[in-house]
């Protein structure tokens, strides 16, 4: 299978990086091809502009829906969205990793959602192509992540409320709505106060659920 292993998390010695490191040699022995955007690593552009588009189709008034599909059909994207979107065209499946801030993703992947995720490419609202008609239909997609709070804190009757209704917003509104079926999600708890042995309890529940993909 083809993965993409989209990973925004900004040090390599994290947990989260350790994890990373799992997920590679453990796909790779399962004989997966995997490729990886390492967001921070390779300082992502974050901010979807008119710097996008190289060849814009209105010049007057900026407006990024139509620039985005003109920009496709045209092929006039910038280059580090054209690569992006080539290595989205040739996965499978696509593996977002990230640690949970203000109950959601960090800036930088959403930024990525914003700039990848292409009007032309992931839906055609004109034509009504989203959700089970969504262009990207066929693939599937998975979040990994880790949180600083409690599962308490993060369940339905938690201060913070249920993270899977927090991650719904990628889940069914970007994942599902450009056509991808959305596998259950990989969740660490608490992540910041494990102790080195309940670090590697969750390396290896995230290395038998890599297994059995």
């Amino acid at each position: 299978m083809n993965i993409l292993y989209i990973y925004a998390h900004p040090e390599p010695r994290s947990f989260n990086g350790a994890l990373k490191e799992m997920a590679m040699v453990t796909l790779g022995k399962k004989g997966h091809t995997v490729k990886v955007s390492n967001l921070y690593a390779i300082k992502w552009k974050a901010v979807l502009d008119t710097q996008d588009f190289r060849m814009r189709q209105n010049l007057y008034q900026f407006n990024p829906a139509m620039e985005q599909i003109h920009g496709v059909e045209t092929g006039s994207l910038a280059p580090d969205i054209q690569e992006e979107i080539a290595k989205v065209g040739w996965a499978d499946l696509l593996i977002f990793q990230f640690p949970i801030w203000w109950s959601s993703m960090p800036a930088i992947l959403k930024g990525w959602f914003d700039r990848v995720f292409v009007q032309g490419f992931v839906v055609d609202l004109e034509k009504g192509n989203l959700y089970r008609e969504g262009l990207l239909k066929g693939k599937k997609a998975m979040i990994v992540a880790t949180t600083g709070a409690t599962q308490e804190m993060y369940s339905p009757q938690g201060i913070h409320g249920d993270l899977e209704d927090h991650l719904s917003t990628i889940t069914h509104n970007i994942f599902e709505f450009v056509g991808m079926s959305a596998l259950p999600s990989f969740i660490v708890f608490g992540a910041a106060s494990m102790t080195r042995d309940e670090g590697t309890v969750q390396l290896g529940r995230y290395k038998t659920m890599l297994e059995k993909l």
